[in-house]
This record gives C-alpha cells, sequence and structure tokens, in this order.
C-alpha cells in the first residue's frame, strides 16, 4: 500500500489523498474493461428532387397492379414487375429510399383493395386515370430529370 504524511497537510487534500488511495484498485480494474460497442451509423439519407414524384409514381404503379389484376386484364404482372425495375434502377443500394418507394406502392394496392372487391365499371375507369396519372408522372420525371 501507498505511505504518505499526512502530518502537514490541510484537511482537505488528506481527505482527497485518502479517497484517491482507497479508489485506486477500483481505478485500475476499469482499465481492464472493453471501450463501448459503437452503435452502427445508419447511412445518410439519399433525398434526390424528385422522390416525391417518383413515390406518387410507385402509389400509381401499386394501384394499377391492383385493378388489372382484379379485372384479369392481360399483362397484370407488368406492373409489378416495372415497380421492380424501378426500384433496381433508381434505389441500387439505398435502403431508406427502397422502403419509401416500397410502401407507396404497397399504400396505392392497399387503397384499392379496401375498396373494390369485384370488377365494376368504377374500377376500370379508376384503373384507366391511374394509368394516364402514371404515364404523366413518367414523362414528367424523365422530361425534367432524366438524362
Amino acid at each position: 500500500m501507498l505511505s504518505v504524511s499526512t502530518t502537514n497537510m490541510i484537511p482537505v487534500r488528506r481527505v482527497f489523498l485518502s479517497l484517491l488511495v482507497l479508489a485506486g484498485p477500483t481505478m485500475a480494474q476499469g482499465k481492464n474493461t472493453p471501450p463501448p460497442q459503437e452503435e452502427q451509423i445508419a447511412p445518410p439519407i439519399v433525398n434526390v428532387p424528385y422522390d416525391d414524384k417518383l413515390a406518387r409514381f410507385a402509389e400509381v404503379l401499386g394501384s394499377v397492379h391492383y385493378l388489372r389484376t382484379l379485372c384479369k386484364a392481360p399483362g397484370g404482372d407488368e406492373w409489378r414487375n416495372g415497380m421492380q425495375q424501378l426500384l433496381d434502377s433508381e434505389t441500387g443500394n439505398e435502403q431508406q429510399r427502397k422502403e419509401k418507394l416500397t410502401a407507396a406502392f404497397n399504400r396505392g394496392y392497399r387503397a384499392f383493395a379496401s375498396v373494390y372487391t369485384d370488377c365494376t365499371p368504377a374500377a376500370i375507369v379508376a384503373e384507366e386515370r391511374y394509368r394516364n396519372e402514371g404515364a404523366t408522372l413518367a414523362t414528367e420525371i424523365t422530361s425534367r430529370f432524366g438524362n
């Protein structure tokens, strides 16, 4: 143990030195503990100027996919396949953008699934309008932001 003369010390210093001597073994034990694990740092969120329009486009694709499948229109799966191509080309390894666009597609799909259970004339009109909106969005996005 450490031997220190405390006869000429101020009382506060004596108390501090006593605490330091007693705490020495405890402080030494802390040096052997591994450092705390660093939390995984989330990748930065990538925002592109046309993300809002792209999300709406994905929502339209989901709506059209549901309606065309409901009405047994030819090429019903091509809309879901188109969405997959959009995800592959636009998001790459940007997981948050991919999740956002997938959620938009599913939102569009579910919006009509909750309303239409049979192919009605209104469902056919809605599908046509959404296809037109999708074509307009695709043209706007590519003409303004495409290469």
